[in-house]
């Protein structure tokens, strides 16, 4: 009974020691050898121009969206609307979070309240200063000075 014991305490054993060094061993190499965790919107703010200057970072928190126009067979406008803010003004960014919703939903009403011809005849910058005007009526804890459009097309 004895030898039985003792058998499977030096198992054991030899299993935990086994471990340890695996562990070790990945903690080892994650740490010098591993690149760096990429950031998960990195597709999407790859794509976005940079903030002026190189300073802040890119909000593209409000993704791309699909909006149907307002003919009566209705086309499809596909946005990305970025732009520039600084991550430093943790109250902003916070109002912007808290925002996101209420920033897509302003864009759904105004590029939805186009028709696709409407659309293809209107000024992109036209259409970049109205929703930046009506961004900035909502937001009470900082401005946004300048909107992206990653990606702007209607279908249909």
């Amino acid at each position: 009974m004895r030898s039985v014991l003792s058998f499977a305490s030096r198992s054991l054993t030899i299993c935990l020691v086994a471990l340890g060094l695996i562990i070790l061993g990945g903690s080892v190499y994650g740490i010098f050898f591993h690149a760096a965790p990429s950031d998960r919107n990195q597709s999407d703010q790859a794509a976005a121009p940079q903030a002026a200057g190189g300073q802040g970072q890119i909000f593209a928190g409000i993704g791309r969206l699909r909006i149907p126009t307002a003919d009566p067979q209705p086309g499809m406008v596909v946005i990305f609307v970025s732009f520039p803010h600084n991550p430093q003004d943790r109250a902003f960014s916070e109002e912007l979070a808290l925002r996101v919703g209420d920033l897509r939903e302003i864009i759904r009403n105004y590029i939805g309240s186009f028709s696709a011809a409407e659309l293809q005849r209107q000024d992109e910058e036209a259409i970049r200063t109205e929703l930046l005007r009506r961004f900035n009526a909502i937001l009470r804890l900082g401005r946004i000075e300048t909107l992206f459009f990653t990606d702007f097309m209607v279908v249909g």
